[in-house]
């Protein structure tokens, strides 16, 4: 698939995004041949996508970082130069009828404030040279944004993660974290002295991080599993009744694997 298609596809609804926050590790790739532009106070940050966000603090930033799963970068002549070639190419392909001038028109609408910023802030003549001096083909866009090969960003690009709001165990050491939201926890709390008592440990009512992504493992507690409308049910020392509510009501377990099940027998050297 095309970057142009990519951008054809992508470029819908706001295209301006909230500033993310913290300092973010730069995310250029090793090899790409481009060192890092001068800083200009303020910075625009821009996807192929054409989305932007800006921000009068670029020092704390990267040249490319990754929010909300898209990768942007700070916006410098040469990089505006090739978004501009990317819009003439849409250009080219509307005027040739591959490409319908609703669809042009769209992405030449989001790249005009993009445009109006880099002659703010660059000038006419920066600009100009960059254009003339770029080789579109031979140009690195920001990761993972490479025609063919979109989603390596998952494995090279950092993201910027906001922090949630409930991590178990706060500590240690582990790869994947599952978000949960404040009505899941509540909905846990509201069984746990009860849980408690009957053998159930925090880990199993709580841990929401693992060393396998979500659901893999054994790592994901109860909290895990009680999102949207979901409630609890019965609670015994063996299981926790999970009810998906609605017209076709169905009832699912989450079992206690630190106690005995029927499925589980356990040598008499082997701890409770």
């Amino acid at each position: 698939m095309s970057l142009l298609k990519i951008m054809q596809e992508h470029a819908d609804g706001e295209t301006a995004v909230k500033e993310p926050a913290g300092k973010i590790k730069d995310a250029n790739h090793e090899g790409s041949g481009q060192a890092n532009p001068p800083i200009q106070q303020p910075a625009l940050y821009v996807s192929p996508t054409l989305k932007t966000w800006e921000t009068d603090k670029p020092q704390l930033y990267a040249r490319d970082v990754t929010y909300d799963d898209l990768c942007y970068r700070r916006l410098d002549p040469e990089y505006y130069a090739w978004l501009r070639s990317k819009i003439m190419l849409a250009k080219r392909a509307c005027e040739s009828g591959r490409l319908a001038k609703a669809a042009y028109d769209e992405l030449r609408g989001k790249f005009m404030p993009i445009h109006e910023w880099a002659m703010k802030n660059f000038g006419d003549g920066q600009v100009q040279e960059a254009i003339n001096q770029l080789d579109a083909q031979a140009y690195a866009p920001p990761i993972p944004w490479k025609a063919g090969d979109l989603d390596r960003h998952a494995a090279t690009a950092d993201k910027v993660v906001p922090k949630p709001e409930h991590l178990f165990p706060p500590n240690g050491e582990f790869r994947f974290v599952h978000p949960v939201s404040p009505e899941s926890v509540a909905k846990v709390d509201a069984i746990k002295d009860q849980a408690l008592s009957l053998d159930w440990t925090e880990t199993s009512l709580y841990q929401n991080r693992g060393q396998f992504k979500f659901p893999c493992g054994e790592d994901y507690g109860l909290v895990c599993f009680l999102e949207g409308d979901r409630l609890i049910g019965e609670v015994t020392r063996q299981s926790i009744e999970i009810i998906h509510p609605g017209p076709r009501e169905s009832r699912l377990r989450f079992y206690n694997s630190h106690v005995d099940q029927p499925w589980i027998k356990r040598s008499g050297k082997e701890a409770p």
